[in-house]
């Protein structure tokens, strides 16, 4: 078994606790939404499990092919104001829309609800996305060393194959909008994770709602 294939098998063998280590939170002076502070370096559940799936599957990789591609890469302290910078920026520009901004590390995680993107069992984009996502490209055009984990997730109605396929189709459109904006398809990579990384129960309405999202990891290019 390959070894990422090995540490996500590992990661995902371990409670859900064990993974999100406390976080302390405080008022954002931009937008007054709460953050997690540095201290708790754990992810926020609306980040959800995805967040780390992503960044193991493809984080490494898109960041190798960028650099490959000629973008250039931070290193040492210059990371940590490079993604605080990007973070204020992203909570400006989202504030109000319904898309949650979670710090983890050095990575940024953007959380977008099923109300805000996609129809139930569509992979069209809602029209009031377009400017969510035209809000995303702006900032990270601005800060191009930056690499973008994109995946979808389903709640758990319908047949698993479908789901799996759907939720795939979702991140492929939002990635060919951020395309379509600018974004260097070098720095974007897709994943479609149906059903199986839900961040709340699939047993209520409200639940399979907040299960049907597409999440956004943001990451910087480091050497």
């Amino acid at each position: 078994m390959p070894r990422s294939s090995r540490f996500k098998t590992l990661l995902l063998s371990l409670p859900l606790a064990a993974l999100l280590t406390a976080c302390a939170t405080t008022s954002d002076p931009w937008t007054g939404e709460e953050r997690t502070t540095r201290t708790g370096q754990g992810a926020a559940v609306g980040a959800g499990i995805g967040a780390v799936i992503g960044a193991i599957s493809g984080g490494d990789r898109v960041k190798r092919a960028a650099i490959g591609a000629g973008i250039g890469a931070l290193g040492g302290a210059a990371v940590g104001s490079y993604q605080d910078r990007q973070e204020e920026a992203l909570r400006r520009q989202l504030r109000g829309t319904g898309v949650s901004v979670t710090r983890r590390g050095d990575d940024i995680i953007l959380n977008m609800p099923g109300n805000v993107t996609f129809d139930i069992d569509s992979d069209a984009l809602r029209p009031g996305f377009f400017d969510v996502l035209n809000s995303v490209a702006l900032v990270v055009n601005e800060f191009d060393q930056t690499v973008l984990v994109v995946e979808g997730h389903t709640d758990i109605t319908g047949p698993r194959a479908h789901n799996m396929n759907l939720s795939l189709r979702r991140a492929e459109t939002v990635s060919r909008y951020l395309i379509a904006q600018g974004v260097a398809p070098v720095r974007i990579d897709s994943h479609g994770f149906g059903p199986d990384y839900p961040i709340a129960s699939n047993d209520t309405a409200e639940g399979r709602a907040a299960n049907r999202r597409v999440e956004l990891t943001l990451m910087p290019i480091t050497r």
